[in-house]
């Protein structure tokens, strides 16, 4: 009989990566007779010595070699192998750890290998307080009532902390969540006038639909020819996709699809899929809907995320990733509207989780989020907080973080449109140039109140206001960048539809093709600014901002900037 979850904890440690050697003395090399050949007296300025390079510093340059249009290797995507190369832990990791593990009588552990390799074991608590030198405790979620053994702080003998990533249960708390959604019933009207709306149907003055979407984005309807061509879109806690939801969606807002149009049912973690009305989800239909009604002949497949996650303090967020990473070929987009504060991942979580989505970027994989719906204030609305709140994963520079917008012509930043600047991740060079004339402009303004050289997001927006769904039979409207996600996803599904039929890579690591071509964005200046945390917030301006990033894109300057001909 297995130990109770009161007495005994499962625990999972995740290793660190192959360190690089030093060649031996014995090898073929370190045999034969040296000369300097080159040497420099002095570090040139502004250069730092780091140290030797990590695997996963590699694995970062190997990333961006076939992410940046510049490089001859673009496109080039990496292999699971070859990704696994920089990832493995060595040997003397899983030695060290298990030694270690065995001085206190734990040896029952498994290895298992995915991205990262990970031991696992179950141990009483007091062994677990003893092996990390502190005491466990029972602590509730008020709002759910849901429990879980952690603690505040733990150690690790000091000679295993270069072998050592995460090991979890530890000061992780989950709370993954949809991104702040709002629903409502009923007619929208629109403060714009329809006269105003150049160019796009005067009905979407009061509702954003598919048709919207294709006259502003310049979306083409003709169906997707390349059966090879996928998006993922995971849902998790509770929200499931339906099909009679899909089909009367299509039938009213997409009539020139066959309204049979389905989409595909992957499982992960005990995850199911119930259908029926009192089963509809908000999100989950939301994504659906907006990806197989838009990216039009695109193959789709909802993953049911269920709650039996096996990568602790991510609950799902890694093992869906890994669970995509680990296929032969990999869906070439993921799609997902949920996330959380980063506050409430430790630094050492959250880059173990943003390490495996560029794991799964050097792939091949676009992985689009919407950046939530709290304004300054992170995932959700904050007016208590003392200083910003960056929500996760908007924050990973290895994601395409999408804002919210409204209206048109001009189209305007939303208020709860989340965005501004990572506090654990710093800005990577690909935004640097976009994003340095924000801050100068911005001045002193909110000094204190956020990290100025880390990572800024949004990367780009879409529309996110009014966005009409069906979900339990009936007609709702959505307000929140879990539109706007799936939306740009299914505008990046149908660009890659065209590469592949040409012959080309698909566009992978979005990023650095998003910023080296930043004439494909119809740029935000005005709106509302993203209030939280007792402030105003940022203000949507001239080039990047932290409401819309590089601002809305347009599908035949997509095309354009991949090097493919308009449609006919």
């Amino acid at each position: 009989m297995g130990l109770s979850l009161l007495t005994a904890i499962s625990c999972l440690v995740s290793l660190g990566p192959l360190l690089l050697q030093n060649v031996h003395a014995n090898s073929p090399l370190g045999r034969r007779a040296m000369t300097v050949h080159e040497s420099r007296a002095e570090i040139p300025p502004h250069y730092a010595r780091e140290g030797p390079p990590t695997p996963i510093l590699l694995l970062t340059f190997a990333l961006y070699d076939v992410s940046v249009p510049a490089s001859p290797l673009y496109g080039k995507h990496l292999s699971q192998e070859e990704v696994k190369s920089y990832t493995s832990a060595s040997s003397e990791s899983v030695n060290a750890v298990t030694e270690w593990l065995a001085e206190f009588g734990v040896t029952d552990v498994q290895l298992e290998t995915a991205v990262h390799d990970y031991l696992t074991f179950s141990v009483p608590i007091s062994t677990a307080n003893d092996l990390l030198d502190t005491e466990f405790h029972s602590f509730v979620h008020i709002p759910t009532g849901k429990r879980a053994i952690r603690t505040t702080r733990y150690s690790i003998p000091t000679a295993l902390v270069s072998h050592i990533s995460v090991i979890h249960p530890g000061t992780s708390f989950d709370l993954a969540k949809p991104l702040g959604i709002t629903v409502s019933y009923g007619k929208r009207t629109s403060d714009v006038s329809a006269s105003e709306w150049s160019g796009v149907n005067a009905s979407c003055a009061d509702t954003i639909t598919p048709e919207c979407l294709q006259d502003l984005y310049d979306i083409p309807s003709t169906p997707a020819t390349q059966s090879t061509n996928r998006i993922a879109v995971p849902g998790m806690i509770g929200y499931y996709a339906q099909n009679a939801d899909l089909q009367a969606f299509l039938e009213r807002l997409r009539p020139d699809m066959p309204s049979n149009t389905t989409f595909g049912v992957e499982f992960i973690d005990g995850g199911i899929s119930p259908q029926g009305p009192g089963e509809a989800g908000y999100e989950a239909n939301l994504d659906i809907q907006y990806t197989v009604g838009v990216a039009t002949g695109v193959n789709v497949t909802f993953i049911s995320i269920g709650p039996n996650n096996t990568d602790g303090a991510a609950i799902g967020f890694l093992d869906i990733v890994e669970y995509l990473y680990n296929m032969t070929n990999p869906p070439q987009v993921m799609s997902m509207s949920y996330g959380y504060e980063e506050w409430w991942l430790t630094p050492a979580q959250a880059n173990q989780i943003c390490s495996v989505y560029m794991a799964l970027g050097a792939r091949g994989t676009s992985l689009i989020f919407g950046s939530g719906d709290g304004g300054v204030s992170g995932a959700e609305r904050n007016d208590t907080c003392t200083e910003f709140l960056p929500a996760f994963p908007g924050g990973c520079p290895y994601i395409t973080s999408v804002g919210g917008t409204f209206s048109f012509n001009p189209e305007l930043s939303t208020n709860f449109s989340s965005g501004g600047f990572s506090g654990y991740f710093a800005r990577p060079s690909y935004q640097e140039q976009a994003v340095a004339p924000f801050l100068e402009n911005l001045g002193d303004t909110y000094a204190g109140l956020f990290n100025s050289s880390g990572r800024g997001f949004p990367d780009i927006a879409a529309q996110a206001h009014n966005v009409e769904i069906v979900t339990g039979g009936e007609t709702v409207f959505i307000n929140g960048t879990s539109c706007s996600g799936p939306i740009f996803a299914s505008m990046v599904s149908l660009v890659n539809d065209r590469l592949i039929a040409a012959g080309k890579p698909v566009l992978g690591f979005l990023n650095p093709f998003l910023y080296n071509n930043t004439q494909i964005f119809t740029d935000i200046t005005a709106g509302l600014p993203n209030a939280g945390c007792g402030t105003g917030g940022f203000n949507a301006t001239v080039g990047w901002d932290p409401i819309t990033g590089l601002g809305t894109p347009n599908f035949k300057k997509m095309l354009a900037a991949a090097g493919l001909p308009a449609d006919d």
